[in-house]
């Protein structure tokens, strides 16, 4: 069996008095693609949000490369080889595709940078295309691809993708799922957070669906998107 990169056991994420998250747990091991699915407000976003030191947790445990990580900085997550992909993209608008695939190298001291970029041009050609343009003029999924490679820019061991498809067009996301499955076949471990459950599910080899704070089931993927549970609830069946 591959060796487990990420393990959760027992998040719980709270803002306030309200608890959002309530003992999650789930593994990603070496070379997967998973998904974690499940309908909006789900907790799927922030889960990520507490892996990766955005959203404080207050209980459970959180352990990448078999190291306890709770409590660490988005910072030294990158560095380690931990990098997310936000919902919204979050791309330096006032940069351009260059300088923002740049930005994601920062953590980075050695030289390979400027070919790392060419292989980024390789996997999204549109970025080639238009390298000197501000990111703020892309349309919306011009901008995912950019935010994706910016995240492999860092070079991740594992790379989180927070709703890579969310508000973009059919063709579009067509595009991304495309990507998404490319960049795993070529060696990254992915958690795929999704609200389109069969896309998520048809690239993954396990998923899990959380509803309400909580992990409902999981298993193989195929099975969860054969199994009528699923299909009624996230497949509109």
């Amino acid at each position: 069996m591959a060796n487990t990169l990420l393990k959760v056991s027992g998040l719980k994420v709270a803002y306030g008095g309200i608890q959002a998250v309530k003992g999650v747990s789930f593994e990603v091991r070496e070379g997967e693609l998973v998904s974690l699915i499940g309908a909006n407000g789900a907790g799927k976003t922030t889960t990520l949000k507490a892996i990766t030191g955005t959203q404080a947790a207050v209980g459970g445990d959180i352990e990448y490369l078999g190291r306890p990580i709770k409590g660490q900085g988005p910072w030294d997550l990158v560095k380690q080889g931990l990098v997310m992909v936000p919902e919204g993209r979050g791309t330096f608008t006032r940069m351009t595709i260059t300088e923002n695939l740049q930005m994601g190298a920062f953590v980075r001291g050695d030289r390979e940078v400027d070919a790392d970029i060419d292989k980024v041009f390789a996997i999204f050609p549109r970025l080639k295309e238009r390298r000197h343009q501000l990111a703020g003029t892309m349309s919306g999924g011009e901008q995912q691809m950019l935010a994706m490679g910016r995240a492999l820019m860092a070079r991740p061991k594992v790379l989180l993708l927070d709703e890579p498809s969310m508000g973009l067009s059919p063709i579009m996301v067509d595009k991304i799922f495309e990507v998404v499955d490319d960049i795993h076949k070529r060696g990254t471990t992915v958690l795929l957070v999704e609200q389109n459950a069969s896309r998520a599910l048809q690239l993954a080899s396990r998923g899990y669906v959380m509803d309400s704070g909580e992990v409902t089931m999981s298993g193989d993927a195929k099975a969860l998107l054969s199994d009528p549970k699923v299909r009624a609830a996230y497949l509109g069946e």
